[in-house]
């Protein structure tokens, strides 16, 4: 969760500062794509 945030936080002050509309969706993607990874990885794990 900790890494969530640092990247989330990251994207944003680097990149989208000043792009409100831009930094939302491309905080929902970065959201979503933990997301996936997270259920992949559980999934392979045994649930």
């Amino acid at each position: 969760m900790l890494v969530l945030v640092a990247v989330v936080v990251g994207v944003d002050v680097l990149f989208f500062r000043h792009y409100v509309w831009e930094r939302l969706l491309v905080n929902i993607g970065i959201v979503c794509l933990f997301a996936a990874f997270y259920l992949r990885f559980r999934a392979a794990s045994g649930k």
